[in-house]
């Protein structure tokens, strides 16, 4: 039978998650419940044809503007979330670019040195040669 816990009232967000940890940590084995990513909001499509729409006109009907003013107002919502998706989707493609772009100039980077050290190797080693042979015409 379970014992019970004494009630713990976390006074700062670090102390919520330490006690979060702990009641996680009671049963190691037990599967923690990771939450799917949630998909993102989109707006309902455009209907394919709407009937009868009289606006915010005269001679419309009393409920006929609130239909005028809903359909209008899906509709900003429909382009402010198409226009944010291209903004998103132009930001998206500049930070790979500059991704490109930064491993691109750590490669140069990377070989230039690369091409130095092997440029000291060699001297040493050739040095190290030079070395060995006036030994042996000393000798």
């Amino acid at each position: 039978r379970k014992e019970p816990q004494p009630l713990v009232i976390p006074r700062s967000a670090a102390e919520e998650q330490r006690l979060r940890l702990e009641r996680l940590m009671r049963n190691p084995e037990k599967t923690v419940p990771i939450p799917e990513k949630l998909n993102e909001w989109a707006p309902r499509p455009p209907p394919e044809f709407v009937r009868d729409v009289m606006g915010s006109s005269a001679g419309a009907g009393s409920g006929e503007f609130h239909v005028y003013r809903h359909l209008r107002r899906r509709e900003y919502q429909r382009q402010d979330f198409m226009d944010a998706m291209a903004e998103k989707q132009r930001l998206d493609e500049e930070f790979q670019k500059k991704l490109e772009r930064n491993k691109m100039i750590a490669e140069e980077q990377t070989a230039k040195r690369r091409r130095k050290r092997q440029k000291l190797k060699e001297k040493k080693l050739q040095a190290k040669k030079n070395k060995l042979e006036q030994k042996k015409q000393e000798k």
